[in-house]
């Protein structure tokens, strides 16, 4: 596998990946597939507990899931809230992973809006 060139891009596809997360393990948000670049441009997470705040962990792996390194640790997310946990795009490389984990079960969700590039 080589790094996509993003000279000669085939297809370039909005997207977005959305989820609950029922538990507290580590839940892949975007699996970047083979000769595929991806551009996330935001990462929402909300707390839909109306009581408690929620703890969010947010982490990339960019040798398919071997490795974990965090870009958010332990953030707190307040009751009925959501935060925007970037202000610039983040880019993935093929086989790269991102993925997050909450503190609670069933008090996090997640919306990520992202670009895939076909190389």
């Amino acid at each position: 596998m080589t790094t996509p060139n993003l000279v000669n891009i085939a297809t370039i596809t909005p997207k977005n990946a959305m989820g609950s997360l029922s538990d507290t393990n580590r839940t892949t948000m975007i699996d970047v597939p083979a000769e595929t670049a991806v551009r996330i441009d935001t990462i929402l997470l909300a707390n839909i507990d109306g009581t408690n705040a929620v703890d969010a962990t947010v982490e990339v792996s960019n040798d398919n899931g071997s490795t974990y390194y965090k870009i958010a640790s332990t953030i707190s997310v307040p009751a009925d809230s959501t935060l925007d946990l970037i202000q610039r795009p983040i880019y993935l490389d093929e086989t790269d992973l991102i993925a997050v984990t909450a503190g609670a079960a069933n008090d996090l969700a997640f919306h990520v809006s992202y670009v895939e590039m076909l190389d």
